[in-house]
């Protein structure tokens, strides 16, 4: 069974490993993830960073390339995710209904925004981040995408805007799911229950799932899997189809794949070592030739807690840091002649860079933390767009010459994979830490499903980027991760 997912960012496949996650959606970068060996393939959207009008003119392009290749493939047996953000931020209803409308008919949609890793559960139909109701988060005050509601069903409605009532939303609760989960005769007798239950669901109803252990959404994952089996003397005049709205953990229930085959320390040894003046043949047989090439961390994204993160790194003597002042950069683009102006912006930001890198120190590039005044939605997301392009564009030139990036906010990081890097798709390997995967940029073989023949930054292949969503983590967690990557003694990063 082969698990689709359309992310609305890039770090939403913080949970699993080994499989594509593909920057575009052409036929032969969908052809070749669709074959690629993992259950799951990832399109990454990007969607949050667009309004409303483009994220459905997204969606709506790659459902119908899906649902060409789909066809051409003969692909039979596999599942939809919406996969969404765990704290409610996003383009609610809006991505599930243009799916319904190109890949339908649905028979469910099934709203699953748990993310257990990341303390964010859902009990008797009320979502919580680590134990405070969403609707009480800054999150919820978010100004493109804020909400009033914590229960869920009243949470539908309200992004709908009413057409969606909560009366008429369904629910799985946690007694359901956790019969399911306990073995011997009683759990099979329970997931059997529980198999009825989806098997039931008909006209595309919002079902709410909640979850609070990773033994619940195995539950659920379990009875999807046994619904899709094809079973003797069962008939039906279709497969059961189920649309899922859901945050990240709820891939591992519907996947259930082995454990990550590469460990913390594994994955920070993937940082990239230059040859120094020796051929790839050669430095295989002499390490001693190898040296370790220095990362970089950039941090876009801007809600609080990415800014406590932000100044416990700027802390450590180790790291220098480069700031893209946001007010200037707007007083420019409103001015005369701004494309010349930003020219020299990005070579002094590539120089100051460069500076922090020849003083051995590892380089933080940042945004300013102070939030820009914007007249509306739409000149706020262009202005993100554009600082994302802008510091994508100049780690993007420093590339060939680092060890690794570590990069903070999801549009900030498909801006840098997709366009700075110039990439069809990467490598998902695994978490460094909890949340925060790591991938791995094709190397010169085409050994990424989507990258062959698709250019790429010259000289930076095999480059590991850790992938770090901005609302994620302890104050001390963008610390620990640089310190892995550094090997240094993690420990000392609280």
């Amino acid at each position: 069974m082969k698990i689709v997912v359309i992310d609305d960012d890039p770090t939403g496949s913080q949970t699993v490993h080994g499989c594509p996650l593909l920057l575009r959606w052409d036929e032969q970068s969908l052809s070749e993830g669709l074959h690629h060996p993992s259950p799951l393939l990832f399109i990454l959207a990007n969607t949050r960073a667009l309004g409303p009008k483009d994220a459905a003119h997204r969606i709506r392009a790659i459902c119908t390339a899906l649902r060409q290749a789909k066809a051409s493939l003969g692909l039979e047996g596999w599942l939809l995710v919406s996969r969404g953000d765990s704290t409610l931020r996003g383009h609610f209803p809006l991505e599930v209904e243009v799916m319904q409308e190109e890949l339908g008919p649905f028979d469910a949609t099934l709203l699953v925004p748990a993310f257990l890793e990341g303390g964010r559960t859902t009990v008797d139909g009320v979502h919580w981040v680590q134990g405070v109701e969403a609707h009480r988060t800054e999150f919820a005050r978010d100004r493109l995408f804020g909400y009033r509601n914590s229960f869920l069903p009243a949470w539908v409605e309200e992004k709908s805007g009413g057409r969606l009532r909560a009366s008429d939303v369904e629910r799985i609760g946690l007694a359901e799911l956790e019969e399911g989960s306990c073995p011997g005769d009683g759990g099979v007798q329970a997931q059997q229950h529980l198999v009825t239950r989806l098997e039931g669901l008909q006209g595309n109803p919002v079902v709410v799932v909640d979850a609070e252990r990773p033994q619940h959404l195995a539950a659920l994952g379990g009875a999807m899997r046994t619904l899709m089996e094809p079973r003797a003397g069962h008939r039906r005049e279709r497969p059961h189809r189920f649309l899922f709205q859901s945050a990240a953990s709820l891939l591992n229930g519907l996947a259930n794949l082995p454990p990550q085959p590469l460990g913390r320390q594994a994955l920070a040894d993937l940082r990239r070592k230059r040859i120094g003046g020796a051929s790839a043949q050669e430095l295989k047989q002499d390490s001693q030739h190898s040296i370790v090439l220095p990362g970089l961390v950039l941090v876009g994204s801007h809600v609080p807690l990415a800014d406590v993160q932000l100044k416990r790194l700027l802390e450590q003597p180790e790291c220098g840091g480069v700031e893209l002042q946001v007010p200037q950069l707007q007083r420019m683009l409103e001015g005369p002649m701004p494309n010349r102006l930003l020219e020299a912006m990005e070579a002094a930001w590539e120089e100051q860079l460069q500076e922090v890198l020849v003083s051995e120190r590892t380089p933080v590039f940042f945004s300013s933390r102070r939030e820009a005044a914007c007249r509306h939605a739409d000149e706020r997301r262009a202005l993100g767009v554009t600082i994302a392009r802008l510091m994508g564009r100049v780690v993007a030139r420093l590339a060939p010459n680092l060890g690794y990036v570590i990069s903070k906010g999801g549009i900030t990081t498909h801006t840098l994979l997709a366009e700075g890097l110039q990439l069809g798709a990467v490598n998902l390997m695994g978490q460094l830490l909890p949340g925060l995967s790591l991938v791995l940029t094709p190397g010169g073989g085409g050994d990424t499903p989507g990258a062959t023949g698709r250019g790429g930054i010259a000289g930076a292949e095999r480059l590991p980027v850790i992938t770090f969503p901005g609302n994620l983590g302890e104050s001390h967690t963008l610390v620990e991760a640089w310190r892995w990557m550094e090997g240094m003694d993690h420990l000392d990063a609280r």
